[in-house]
């Protein structure tokens, strides 16, 4: 079998989205004929901890692993946090406003580690793969990121060994939602630009999760790119089903600020104020790191006692839920950059076969699979004529027992048939 090394800063026991495509990729390489091997640090700061993720990694797998150094027990001391508390994602303050230490904290991570905090571990991780690799050949080298300290390692295993090389990008770089809000100096503003340029003028080809990403880079002058999607795996789920008493809306994953659909939370007060039915079966569940300015908008409309928050399930189980639930909530972060973004869970959602309310860009590249595949329907963030009339029919339907939809034309998403796509770009970019 041809070899390839995945470079990787999340992988199983870690939990959360950022693991799921390079571990189901790697479930199924073997399949196309690729062995695929794994670099990763030993000592990383998880979003969570996932056991049940483990399952997922293929027999006899070879993993390459190495203590990483991160500022993070530094950083949890200064803003008061406990070693063992969990980091949330895109600047998310999920308990308090940040403080004075947060925002100094936040400046001394934007200006002195570029591209990202596992900066340090670039230099140790070339010299380790680039011992390894001169007594262990592989056909190709993926880094994967963010963090895009990932991306460095394989440019410089690129210049010491000319190794090939793919840089994958599950979030955009400069263009990120939060990237703007990051205290950036003009010269650290430059850095970052220019070790993006470097990663994507040196990289022999570059994938991204979406039509729109590839657009941004394509126009940045990026010729060699590829949009390889997420996706969903096929096996069947075996749904646990909702308190069927209540009509439940679920948000699975994290939600900063971002992907606040305040537009939905004066819906359903409105409903719940003139809908006696409506406001004895409603139940908002949410399931992921909740930013606090979500929880603070909930209550701004008294909907807190039809609530229901988790902060973590076992990625496992939560695909069983999805299944069960009435209707699944997609809320797309409110930011430029929203029409190239494509999500984990929406794909995991489409596969649910459940009806999908979205929030975010009508001609984004979401709003045009929805459409496609006929599993939902997509709201503006700041104007959704026809809001209340949905939720009124989904909820007849829920009361009906006729709530489902068929997510048709989904199977291109399924993960094996796009980890085909990704080893016949590999057999191309080696040849």
């Amino acid at each position: 079998m041809r070899k390839v090394l995945i470079i990787t800063y999340y992988w199983p026991p870690c939990g959360g989205s950022a693991v799921l495509r390079w571990l189901k990729f790697a479930k199924y390489f073997r399949e196309s004929g690729w062995e695929p091997v794994v670099y990763t640090p030993t000592n990383p700061e998880p979003q969570e901890i996932d056991m049940s993720l483990l399952n997922d990694i293929p027999d006899n797998l070879e993993v390459i692993a190495s203590p990483i150094w991160e500022p993070y027990t530094i950083y949890k001391k200064l803003t008061g946090r406990k070693k063992e508390d969990r980091l949330g994602v895109a600047l998310m303050s999920d308990k308090t406003k940040p403080g004075f230490m947060t925002k100094i904290s936040l400046w001394i991570r934007s200006n002195l580690f570029i591209p990202d905090p596992r900066r340090l571990w670039v230099r140790p991780s070339v010299r380790l793969l680039n011992s390894y690799l001169r007594a262990h050949p592989v056909d190709v080298v993926v880094t994967t990121g963010p963090p895009h300290s990932m991306h460095l390692i394989g440019f410089g295993l690129k210049r010491k060994l000319n190794i090939k090389w793919i840089a994958d990008f599950r979030d955009p770089w400069t263009n990120i939602d939060f990237y703007r809000d990051l205290a950036l100096t003009r010269w650290a503003d430059r850095c970052h630009r220019k070790l993006e340029r470097a990663v994507l003028e040196n990289a022999d080809h570059v994938i991204t999760v979406s039509p729109g990403m590839t657009r941004d880079f394509v126009s940045m002058g990026i010729g060699h790119v590829t949009t390889i999607t997420n996706g969903y795996d096929s096996e069947p789920m075996n749904a646990v089903e909702t308190d069927r008493e209540r009509f439940t809306l679920l948000h699975l994953g994290s939600m900063p600020k971002s992907r606040n659909p305040e537009i939905l939370w004066k819906a359903l007060a409105e409903l719940v104020n003139s809908n006696p039915g409506f406001s004895a079966r409603l139940q908002i569940r949410l399931i992921g790191k909740t930013d606090l300015a979500i929880s603070e908008s909930i209550r701004k409309h008294q909907l807190q006692e039809y609530l229901v928050s988790e902060d973590f399930i076992p990625h496992d189980q939560t695909l069983a839920i999805l299944s069960g639930t009435d209707v699944l909530l997609l809320c797309i972060n409110n930011t430029p950059n929203a029409g190239g973004i494509l999500t984990n869970k929406f794909f995991e959602y489409l596969s649910a076969h459940r009806p999908i309310l979205a929030f975010g860009p009508a001609d984004g590249d979401a709003a045009a699979i929805l459409s496609n595949t006929g599993a939902g329907k997509i709201f503006g963030y700041d104007d959704a004529p026809g809001l209340k009339e949905h939720l009124l029919g989904l909820f007849e339907l829920y009361l009906q027992q006729k709530l489902i939809t068929t997510s048709s034309n989904i199977e291109r998403f399924s993960r094996k048939n796009l980890t085909k796509e990704l080893c016949e770009l590999l057999n191309r970019t080696i040849t």
